[in-house]
């Protein structure tokens, strides 16, 4: 017997997305795209915390019929609270990658095996596919 798919509204999805990490940005959110980021790495840990920039990554996940697509990029979280797409320095990106890769099991976990949704790659990926080796 197939497992039956689980429909949340937006904002149980909020709620539950949230609930994966602190991850979900809601404000860049809607019920179309859902933005995820994580600051990995500080660039410079003795400037104030308020003048700190982070390498990092963003995901941004975009609902279509039967599940999701995503696509990520990696960068610099800057001192203005903007992400400037770049390459992140050799000595932060296992760091970083990491961080990338953990919460994506964690994102796929929720979807495939709660909501019996799928979660694949888009198109318009730039980078290898995430959840193995590319």
């Amino acid at each position: 017997m197939a497992e039956e798919t689980v429909i949340l509204s937006h904002g149980r999805l909020i709620t539950r997305f949230a609930a994966l990490g602190p991850y979900l940005r809601q404000k860049k959110s809607n019920p179309d795209t859902y933005f995820f980021d994580c600051l990995s790495a500080c660039v410079n840990a003795k400037k104030a915390p308020d003048e700190r920039e982070f390498w990092g990554w963003w995901l941004e996940l975009s609902a279509r019929e039967g599940g999701f697509d995503y696509t990520y990029e990696f960068g610099k979280f800057d001192d203005k609270g903007d992400w400037v797409k770049g390459s992140v320095p050799a000595k932060s990106q296992q760091e970083v990658v990491a961080t990338l890769e953990s919460f994506y099991t964690k994102l796929t976990d929720f979807v495939e095996k709660e909501l019996n949704l799928a979660v694949t790659p888009s198109s318009q990926l730039p980078h290898p596919k995430l959840g193995g080796k590319a």
